[in-house]
Parts: structure tokens; sequence; C-alpha cells
């Protein structure tokens, strides 16, 4: 069952701005909470910078592209992708770069920033923190009521963090804990 971090009874909805970093393809989503059970995609996509580009522009314009959407949707809260193991160091190098990127950008707004792990997230998604990339999809698809999977992966890896976030933050905890009362 998933919560926000508001009181219900006064109707509010909370926003969470999930990202999954990349340099190459970063995914982001856009969740309104409104207590157990309850969420919606405003908004989901992929940040693309082309690989041709040199490191400083390619970083620059993620930069810029998370400050736009911080500014246009203005999120309570940005919950990232913590960058946990990676075989590829030069992978790892540039979604540490893009997942800094996110934090420091979300910290600069005034955000709640916090981080996930994968295992986290897909614990709180879809129930099991070994589940595949296809059984978060659905359950993405499941939880936010969509007509067809989210697509790309990012965009839904995105989703899912921001549903982790609604989850797991203290307030949805406590929410959780009075429905189940």
């Amino acid at each position: 069952m998933f919560a926000n971090s508001v009181d219900t009874s006064s109707g509010v909805t909370t926003r969470v701005l999930g990202i999954d970093p990349g340099l190459t393809r970063c995914g982001f989503a856009v969740i309104d909470g409104r207590g157990p059970g309850s969420a919606t995609a405003v908004s989901m996509g992929v940040i693309r910078t082309p690989k041709t580009d040199p490191l400083p522009q390619r970083l620059g314009a993620l930069r810029t592209e998370f400050a736009a959407l911080i500014a246009e949707f203005k999120p309570k809260a940005v919950a990232v992708e913590q960058v946990f193991f990676q075989v590829n160091v030069r992978t790892a190098m540039s979604v540490g770069q893009a997942s800094g990127l996110a934090l420091a950008e979300a910290a600069l707004a005034g955000c709640e920033v916090i981080q996930y792990t994968p295992n986290q997230v897909k614990d709180a998604v879809a129930g099991w923190g070994g589940a595949g990339k296809e059984q978060v999809q659905k359950m993405v698809q499941a939880r936010l009521k969509l007509t067809t999977l989210p697509r790309p992966a990012d965009a839904a890896d995105a989703a899912a963090l921001a549903l982790c976030h609604l989850a797991m933050s203290p307030i949805g905890r406590s929410l959780r804990q009075a429905a189940s009362s």
C-alpha cells in the first residue's frame, strides 16, 4: 500500500520527482501522492544527451533540465537512485556525475532529497528486492493506473523511485500503520 507525506484529511497532495540518473539517458517521473494507495503520474520521460557531445556540455544540459523540471513541477521531494554497484567503471562514473547533479539541484531548490538503492525500490514497488525490470514496470503501471506499460525503462524506473519514496517516507509509514489498525 502506498501513502504520501501529507495530512490526507486536508486533501493536500505530495509531489515527488523521481530521477533514474544516467548521462546518456536519464529517466524522470513526477508523481503526486494523495494518501494510501493513491498516486498519479503527472509527467514521465527521459532526458537524453548525445554521446558525441563533450562531457561538460552533457553535464550542463542535464543540470539545465533538472533545474527546469524542479522549477516547472515544484516537487516537495526528489528521490534519486543511489549508485550502489557497477561493474563498468566508466558507467559508474557517468551515473555518479548525473546523480550528483540531481542531488545538488534538488538541495539548492529546497526540496527534500533522498536516495534509494535499486533493491529498496524493487521491494517497495514490487514486494521483492529481486524483482526484474518487467515486474517493476508492471507494478508501476498498476500503482499509477496506466493503460500501458511505462516506457522507456528509465522513465519507469524513475516512477518506481517516486513511488518508493511515497511508500517509505516517515509520514507514509504512519499513514500505512493507521490504515492497518
